[in-house]
């Protein structure tokens, strides 16, 4: 008998979500700038006793993935210790950018996609090529995390911008380091006589749909261009994913970029507070950033748990510039041969020790109330 329709077997007869709830994992993705393995060794040790009893619910193959590279730290947590635990089975996950993955996906090469914008309907409507019996791609949110606005600004390691400020600067209407400006947000700063080298992503990116969000929501005034995957304004420099962008800041004077924060924390690059105009400037953390994602609403609808995130929130302590990235897959007519293992994959990530695996990696926990639609929705991927 073919060991993994077996398996399939077990799942459905045990429960994945129920089997792998405890499972502890982390991933093994193309990207270098991977956590630390102390990251998730506590982790790690309290799942082994979980994964022995819950083996056979683990299926068995290689799940395809490939998109965010957001989500590239979290994969790699995810990922190595999920093939650590299930070793029959295991996730093979390649950052080429949100939309080089719902690409891929689209294409029928993948068993997931990650992106950090949810999929538009036109390209859902295009899935049931691949979703085949009837099924369509659905929207799982599955990390979460503060998009930091990275800077390299030689004497300057405590730095404050508002959105119209940011809109300025990526747009090239404000050049120097010491524009008054700048100023004005910084009395007691000695910002120096220093071009403002902007960099953005050169590859389409959820990273880049969500900035520019925020910035069409808290800046409309000076931010013209919409909210876009594609970086649409003129001027500045291009790179390609997160940890490109990381790499420039950190390497150029005067460099300003968005990246989320695990790519600053990786990189040791100096972060921006945000003036939301609450008061009090927030500085980028998880926890701030969770605050904020707590207004989060369920736009999708059935199975669809596409998210509006509030990028104009101005509460005190909330940290505006957020993404949830998603896992986009198939609700019916996934490939049956991956199937299980695909479900044990995704009910460990959206279960609580998948979630707070990922916290010391620079995400945030989704709130349970999303979690909990997660897991229902996992259980009856097909």
């Amino acid at each position: 008998m073919n060991p993994q329709l077996g398996s399939r077997s077990r799942i459905l007869a045990l429960g994945a979500a129920a089997a792998l709830g405890a499972l502890t994992l982390t991933a093994c993705g193309s990207d270098n700038n991977s956590p630390t393995a102390a990251a998730s060794t506590a982790a790690t040790a309290a799942a082994t006793a979980a994964a022995s009893s819950t083996a056979g619910a683990c299926g068995s193959g290689t799940v395809l993935g490939s998109g965010s590279t957001a989500q590239q730290n979290a994969m790699t947590i995810w990922a190595k210790d999920f093939q650590q635990q299930c070793p029959g089975a295991n996730v093979n996950y390649q950052g080429v950018g949100s939309s080089a993955g719902r690409t891929t996906f689209l294409a029928g090469k993948v068993a997931f996609a990650g992106s950090d914008a949810a999929m538009a309907a036109d390209e859902i409507a295009k899935s049931g090529s691949v979703c085949t019996g009837g099924g369509r791609a659905i929207n799982l949110p599955m990390a979460g995390g503060p998009i930091a606005i990275g800077y390299n600004v030689p004497g300057v390691s405590n730095l404050v911008l508002n959105a119209d400020l940011l809109a300025k600067i990526f747009t090239g209407k404000i050049t120097k380091w010491n524009d008054p400006a700048i100023k004005a947000l910084n009395a007691g700063a000695s910002l120096p006589d220093l071009a403002i080298q902007t960099f953005h992503r050169s590859d389409g990116s959820g990273t880049s749909a969500n900035f520019t969000a925020y910035l069409k929501a808290s800046a409309a005034a000076s931010w013209t261009y919409g909210t876009n995957s594609t970086w649409p304004a003129p001027g500045g420099q291009g790179a390609t994913g997160s940890s490109g962008l990381a790499a420039q800041v950190k390497a150029v004077k005067g460099a300003i970029s968005y990246f989320e924060l695990s790519f600053a924390k990786s990189g040791n690059i100096t972060t921006a507070a945000i003036d939301t105009g609450s008061g009090t400037p927030v500085a980028v953390s998880t926890d701030a950033a969770a605050k904020a994602l707590a207004n989060a609403q369920v736009i999708g609808t059935g199975s669809n748990l596409a998210l509006q995130l509030d990028y104009a929130d101005k509460t005190p302590g909330d940290y505006p510039i957020s993404l949830v990235t998603y896992e986009i897959a198939c609700d019916k007519g996934n490939n049956p041969a991956t199937l299980p293992a695909l479900k044990a994959f995704l009910t460990y990530t959206a279960s609580d020790a998948g979630q707070q695996a990922i916290t010391s990696a620079g995400y945030m926990q989704l709130p349970s109330a999303i979690t909990d639609k997660l897991k229902t929705v996992i259980a009856t991927l097909s």
